[in-house]
């Protein structure tokens, strides 16, 4: 009788990788990369995000060049082992590039297994606990006045959950347009201001609470500016608004300071976007630093990781706030909302709207329809990608590469973008 060694890997039937790239379009101004993964069964391939959008050449070289020699010829069913092989083919492992890639790899994979199984992916992963996910919407300008107009305007479009940035002096005024400086004596004279920002927040949602519903849910980005003492006076001057969350009060390099951070806020904290690896994420969670975690599902790695994570925050009580800003293709879109009706743990999802010419890219980008994001119900994402029209929208190593170099404090300090 021949030894079990000296048999070949089991597979199920013929079925293999025959093709891996990586395409990258920017329909809506953003780089957003996708993988594509060709199989041996004509017309059966998967599509998965990698958007790293200010690293976006990186992914599509480690795709192109690295990953996808590991992966043609081998059965597309082995999604587990297939993400462990490239996670583990380059020995010193991490980071967003390497996730980045093995997440358009793993959704791509994950597209596939529905379409062969002929259900959309939300269903292989234990099916709906929820018709839809409720979502949030950014509203902004440069001054209060204007920002509370603009969330009025969307919750007549039927949000009912806003995030409320107003722009502050010189360029650090996250989410909002920049107002030329009040700082003209200083050093830098285009810089921000802590401790204006500090004064002005809460005045904004002084103003919101009166102007806007009772039952209108209101947050807040700070993009991990402050220091923990200055997180925490922010948060307890926003108590009385009652907050659905105050988001990334602290840089990474400061999450250690978080629980404490946590403790004192009076107002739920939601962190995770800068996390590049799940023990990133997992820390954040099992040590009490967060109410809500914010992680960007491919910078994780894909869906795999992210639904473990989903699971270990259903079990400590946190909830989920996947990422899904415009630096998120329609894909991961899709898995954020696969994750958002499967998990127990679903607290809220960033929502995004496509313009026409992404839905030109990617036919069947889901829609936001009364602030309710649902999933698609054909096989695998139920999402495609003409390649002709991705074509016509290429990709720029400029404008989100320099967003993302930073701003200046008033004394000339780099500061977090």
């Amino acid at each position: 009788m021949p030894s079990n060694f000296d048999q070949p890997w089991p597979v199920r039937d013929d079925l293999r990788i025959r093709a891996v790239k990586a395409i990258v379009t920017a329909p809506q101004g953003i780089p957003l990369v996708v993988v594509k993964i060709e199989t041996t069964e004509p017309g059966l391939y998967g599509l998965g995000c990698a958007t790293f959008t200010q690293r976006w050449k990186a992914v599509q070289t480690f795709v192109d060049e690295h990953l996808a020699r590991l992966l043609v010829g081998r059965y597309p069913g082995d999604i587990g082992d297939l993400t462990r092989l490239a996670s583990y083919s380059g020995y010193w492992r991490g980071g967003p590039v390497t996730n980045n890639a093995i997440s358009g790899i793993d959704q791509a994979l994950w597209d596939i297994a529905g379409k062969r199984a002929g259900m959309p992916v939300y269903e292989l992963l234990g099916g709906k606990v929820r018709a839809a996910a409720d979502t949030y919407i950014h509203a902004s300008g440069q001054t209060i006045e204007d920002t509370i107009t603009h969330a009025q305007k969307l919750i007549g479009q039927g949000w009912r959950h806003i995030r409320l940035q107003v722009s502050t002096p010189g360029g650090g005024g996250y989410g909002a347009p920049q107002l030329p400086t009040l700082y003209p004596d200083a050093p830098y004279r285009n810089g921000w201001s802590a401790r204006d920002y500090l004064r002005t927040t809460p005045e904004l949602f002084a103003e919101a609470r009166q102007a806007l519903p009772d039952n209108i849910e209101l947050l807040h980005d700070v993009h991990s500016r402050l220091t923990p003492k200055e997180a925490v006076i922010l948060a307890g001057s926003l108590e009385p608004y009652g907050l659905f969350f105050l988001e990334d009060v602290l840089a990474p390099e400061n999450w250690d300071r978080l629980p404490e951070v946590r403790a004192a806020s009076p107002v739920p904290l939601a962190v995770g976007e800068l996390t590049t690896s799940m023990n990133d994420a997992i820390r954040l969670i099992r040590d009490h630093g967060v109410d809500f975690i914010r992680s960007h599902v491919s910078d994780l790695g894909g869906l795999t990781p992210a639904r473990k994570l989903a699971d270990l925050a259903e079990l400590c009580g946190v909830r989920t706030a996947w990422h899904g800003p415009g630096d998120t293709s329609p894909i991961g879109a899709a898995a954020n909302v696969a994750l958002d009706v499967t998990s127990v743990a679903f607290g809220i999802q960033e929502g995004h709207i496509y313009d026409d010419a992404t839905h030109e890219v990617f036919p069947g980008t889901l829609r936001i329809e009364d602030g309710w994001l649902r999933p698609n119900d054909t096989p695998g994402w139920g999402i495609d990608l003409d390649e002709e029209a991705a074509a016509r929208y290429p990709a720029a190593l400029s404008g989100h590469d320099e967003w993302a170099a930073g701003v200046r404090r008033i004394d000339g300090a780099l500061e977090a973008p």
